[in-house]
């Protein structure tokens, strides 16, 4: 009979900024950028078994099972374990309950890959460090190692590269918009910036920062725009990731809960505030 014996946090986050500052020999972009989450997140249940079998329930997202970023995170870390000669692993269930939007740019399936490899590594005995845990992610996606990093940080290279900050934690109201936004079709662009000027961990407050993507996005996406303009009546907005997402900032919840009433209903519509340490990592060390 399956018992559930840890209840863990996929939080979002947001990119306060994104810049791209060229290419890479290999195909990718050098990227700058910072990484904050949000105290709103997606939840993984995770269920002991007694016969040594393991399993995804997953509801909501309407990924194959084979597809879906836990279930590829679970196989990852079955395999590394496995190489480290670690004997037979206990049977495990992962419930995946969703309220991320998917495809928001709020990385919910690389948080939810996090929090699986985080959350079965601590069932499995904690045999394996941040550090490899980030190495596994890696392989999964570009944003899974911040999950695990679990605060917030300046990011350079393809995104992995880390410098713990502390900026402010302010309230954000986060609205997606009814689009569907191809990344690899965003990176291709032609009007795409790719040669920012590099900023620093210790300067960015004090540069005029932007996410590269938001006017590509705007320019392709009318309804992103639409929005980004109405959002602007309220307070400072921008896009976060490769979109849809946009999000803005205030220094209330109350400020915020105000302008999302004004935001259509048919529209995803949440309330968050800004944190410096992953709420995942919090749940662990409480």
């Amino acid at each position: 009979m399956a018992v559930n014996i840890l209840t863990l946090p996929a939080p979002a986050k947001l990119n306060l900024f994104l810049h791209i500052i060229g290419r890479r020999s290999d195909g990718y972009h050098n990227l700058q950028t910072v990484f904050q989450f949000l105290d709103y997140a997606d939840t993984l249940k995770f269920y002991t078994t007694d016969d040594n079998q393991f399993d995804l329930i997953d509801h909501n997202s309407q990924i194959p099972r084979d597809e879906n970023l836990v279930w590829k995170a679970l196989t990852a870390l079955k395999k590394a374990y496995e190489e480290k000669g670690i004997g037979q692993l206990p049977g495990c269930s992962i419930e995946l309950i969703k309220r991320l939007p998917q495809g928001a740019g709020l990385g919910g399936g690389s948080s939810n890959a996090a929090t699986a490899l985080v959350g079965l590594n601590q069932l499995w005995g904690s045999h394996l460090n941040s550090t490899e845990l980030q190495a596994i992610g890696r392989k999964l996606g570009a944003d899974v190692p911040v999950f695990i990093h679990g605060h917030a940080c300046f990011a350079e290279g393809i995104g992995d590269v880390f410098t713990n900050i502390t900026p402010p934690t302010p309230w954000y109201l986060v609205v997606k918009p009814n689009v569907s936004i191809s990344t690899a079709a965003l990176f291709s662009h032609p009007t795409l910036q790719r040669n920012c000027s590099p900023v620093t961990a210790e300067n960015w407050q004090q540069q005029k920062v932007a996410n590269v993507f938001e006017p590509v996005v705007c320019d392709l996406h009318t309804e992103v725009a639409m929005l980004r303009r109405a959002l602007l009546e309220y307070a400072p907005t921008r896009l976060t990731g490769s979109g849809a997402c946009l999000f803005s900032t205030f220094e209330t919840r109350q400020a915020a809960k105000e302008a999302q009433q004004q935001v259509p209903k048919e529209l995803c519509s949440f309330i968050a505030q800004g944190q410096n340490r992953s709420p995942l990592i919090q749940t662990l060390t409480q």
